[in-house]
């Protein structure tokens, strides 16, 4: 989630933004500057990341960000530019005054008012000559919000308040001296004195509250305002949602943001979705037909059951974790490289058919070593192999945290600490390397193995780090243990707070379209998730089942929202937090080209490599993303370079309406002498048989009575029979019915 800060402007057009809320001359006597002086400097977006904070500084001025090292700030403040900053014998010509004032020219413009009270804090630290924080100070140890959360109607108001803590057991209210910030402020935002409002829309929000390095999160509900003819209860009862499991918790958000979710999905609907996202393919007519036809109470779970063991299943998954584990090949100059590509999507969907435990899952991979052909996870290594990648990739790929501001600096939003990102990198300290030779940048059949030494370093203080988790303590380790293991255990422990939530909230967002936490791979205190209870229960559904992914497979697509319509109705077409419809997904581009070549009964001939796919190559079964083909380029494929699903797009773009249109591969497709067209252009079946079969064929459903007669009728005006087909079929796959999972 992306917060705008209340507080912050653009360069050069800072307005004044101090809070007036009294504090009292006993709560800042006396001053320290780390817990007073500081949270200022915070506050008016000093040591923010487009001012003094940055990198390179302003101006020949540099602040550490956010103040997360206090030290360096004092030396720059009070040390650096021959003192210039401070002034204990003339307090008023001290620059850090005379700047945030606009007495003198400030690229930042007027900051402080005079009359405030923070003004009085720096010259009341100023005068006593701008003391140092004492070794021996209480440390702010971390602020709390009240209320921590509130339900609140539309356009309404609420303020909180602000306690600071301190090690020594002494708390301050510093409501008047926070920032504030507000990720949803079209849903309800925040101004510098801590008064939350809520606009006319319904929904979820949360506020980031800031006090020197520490962080609270404020988290608000507005349920949806709606007419006299809203009844919850009627439309739970058409989404036939089940009061226990997963479900539970739907209905109880749904009830307390007033929305309504929608009627369940038509049967021909739901099997179209469900062999989509489980198998990344379009089922038969006569799969369609069959399933509509099924007058069973469990024919849903019964699909489920039998898509799970499907080949195509493995297949379209092992795509999905190659996005994440970057297995990508560069180049088609050697037979090694795309081996190795091919070894490693090979060992994925094997380990996917098989059902292997997802936390055995992991741990193989993070913990191989020997040769890629003994041990296809060593391939892994290959993309994944300096400090940044280690950190980097397994945080976000497998514990949903993104941590890469933390290499730099302490991370602005989260607790993460320079520490902490190069502990976690020394967990790979030893991972060593022989043999291989380069090729395209990717050095190919190296062997893996654990290093008798190794060690990271801390760019800042030197300090030779120790492998530990995210947030500690150290592992204890010999020289003879593996880090990597112990990270292993830890990541796959049933305690770890990460682990199976991050998981479930993936697979959440593969069937359901965002994540319970969105991003998927996002996870911090400053962007909860949307309902935190079913998000626990998925992953303790995880977790019991003893990481069976298939079962939380299951779970997913079994629960009431998975089988919504996509419909929006009047209440909840302003909703996208809640799940309360099932949302409009563009087909991922393996899985279109796919469809394109199952419905018009042409397979895609891939091109490259030292020898061709065989006939039937599928694009969800491509070993790496370098497959030279241009159709899934335009439609998102990844280029795989990061662990995040969000290189691959799904975005619309202009590119794609002209592949449509203009698509050598489309059009071989449709002109194929043993294509799909050519035999309807051919058989003796009557147009309306023809376009009853073509629409169960390409909208896994029966033509609506307007629609079979449309068809028909261009079909009868047209003098050449295959060219009418082939129009047909080609406008019918330029819908937006076909290209969307829905």
């Amino acid at each position: 989630m992306m917060f705008r800060m209340v507080v912050l402007q653009p360069l050069a057009v800072f307005t004044l933004i101090v809070a007036t809320l009294p504090v009292s001359a006993a709560e800042l006597v006396p001053v320290s500057f780390r817990n007073d002086v500081i949270p200022i400097l915070t506050r008016h977006a000093c040591n923010s990341g487009g001012c003094h904070g940055k990198s390179t500084g302003q101006n020949g001025f540099r602040l550490s960000l956010l103040g997360f090292e206090p030290d360096f700030d004092y030396r720059a403040l009070v040390l650096e530019s021959r003192g210039r900053r401070v002034f204990a014998s003339t307090v008023n010509r001290s620059l850090i005054l005379a700047k945030a004032t606009g007495s003198v020219p400030h690229g930042g413009g007027r900051r402080i008012d005079p009359d405030s009270e923070d003004y009085r804090v720096l010259v009341e630290w100023i005068r006593k000559g701008a003391p140092d924080s004492a070794p021996n100070e209480p440390q702010l140890t971390g602020i709390t919000v009240t209320p921590p959360q509130s339900v609140m109607s539309t356009a309404s108001k609420i303020v909180l308040k602000v306690t600071a803590h301190y090690a020594d057991g002494r708390q301050q209210d510093v409501t008047g001296r926070s920032l504030y910030e507000s990720n949803s402020p079209e849903i309800g935002d925040v101004d510098r004195f801590a008064q939350v409002t809520t606009s006319t829309h319904g929904g979820l929000f949360a506020v980031m509250v800031r006090f020197g390095s520490q962080i609270a999160v404020f988290r608000g509900t507005v349920p949806f305002p709606h007419e006299a003819d809203f009844n919850l209860d009627a439309a739970l009862t058409a989404a036939r949602v089940d009061p226990d499991g997963v479900d539970q918790h739907l209905i109880a958000q749904w009830k307390t943001l007033n929305v309504a979710p929608s009627p369940v999905a038509t049967d021909a609907s739901f099997i179209r979705r469900a062999t989509l996202d489980i198998c990344g393919t379009l089922p038969t007519s006569a799969e369609v037909t069959a399933y509509v036809d099924d007058s069973s109470i469990v024919k849903k779970s019964t699909l489920i059951d039998r898509l799970l063991e499907r080949p195509e299943h493995a297949s379209y998954f092992a795509l999905k974790w190659a996005d994440i584990l970057q297995n990508r090949g560069r180049s088609y100059a050697s037979r090694h490289q795309r081996e190795g590509t091919t070894l490693l999507t090979e060992w994925v969907r094997d380990s996917i058919a098989a059902n292997k435990p997802y936390d055995r899952f992991v741990s193989e991979i993070l913990t191989a070593t020997g040769s890629q052909q003994q041990n296809p996870p060593t391939i892994w290594y290959r993309s994944v192999r300096t400090t940044q990648d280690y950190v980097e990739s397994v945080a976000q790929a497998f514990l949903g945290v993104r941590i890469q501001c933390a290499q730099c600096h302490h991370h602005p939003a989260e607790r993460w600490s320079q520490g902490d990102y190069y502990s976690f990198a020394a967990n790979f300290a030893r991972v060593g390397r022989k043999g291989g030779f380069a090729d395209a940048e990717i050095p190919t059949s190296e062997i893996i193995f654990l290093k008798d030494h190794g060690e990271v370093v801390h760019p800042r203080t030197g300090d030779v780090m120790h492998p530990r988790p995210l947030g500690g303590p150290d592992f204890n380790l010999t020289r003879y243990d593996d880090p990597r293991r112990a990270l292993a255990k830890w990541m796959t422990s049933p305690e770890n707070p990460f682990f199976a939530r991050t998981l479930a909230n993936r697979m959440w967002g593969h069937f359901l379209g965002r994540g319970i936490v969105h991003p998927i791979d996002d996870s911090r205190s400053t962007n909860p998730p949307s309902n935190p209870a079913m998000l626990d229960e998925l992953a303790r559904e995880l977790v019991e089942s003893g990481y069976d992914v298939r079962h939380l497979i299951r779970v997913i697509t079994n629960s009431a929202a998975y089988g919504l319509s996509s419909e929006p109705t009047a209440h909840n077409k302003d909703d996208i937090q809640s799940f309360a419809r099932f949302p409009l997904r563009r087909l991922s581009a393996e899985v279109l080209l796919d469809g394109l070549s199952q419905v018009l009964e042409v397979p895609t001939e891939f091109a490259g490599g030292p020898g061709k796919f065989p006939v039937g190559t599928r694009a969800i079964e491509l070993p790496d993303e370098n497959v030279p083909t241009s159709f899934l380029d335009v439609f998102g494929r990844p280029g795989r370079t990061s662990a995040c699903e969000c290189e691959r797009s799904d975005d619309p773009a202009l590119a794609q309406a002209l592949e449509l249109v203009n698509s050598k591969e489309i059009q071989k497709k449709l002109t194929a002498k043993d294509g799909y067209v050519a035999r309807l252009s051919t058989n003796e079946n009557s147009h309306a048989a023809n376009v009853r079969e073509i629409f169960l064929k390409v909208f896994a459903r029966e033509a609506r009575s307007e629609e079979s007669d449309a068809a028909i009728a261009f079909l009868e005006s047209e003098p050449d029979r295959a060219e009418a087909y082939r129009t047909l079929m080609w406008s019918l796959l330029a819908t937006n019915e076909f290209l969307f999972n829905h």
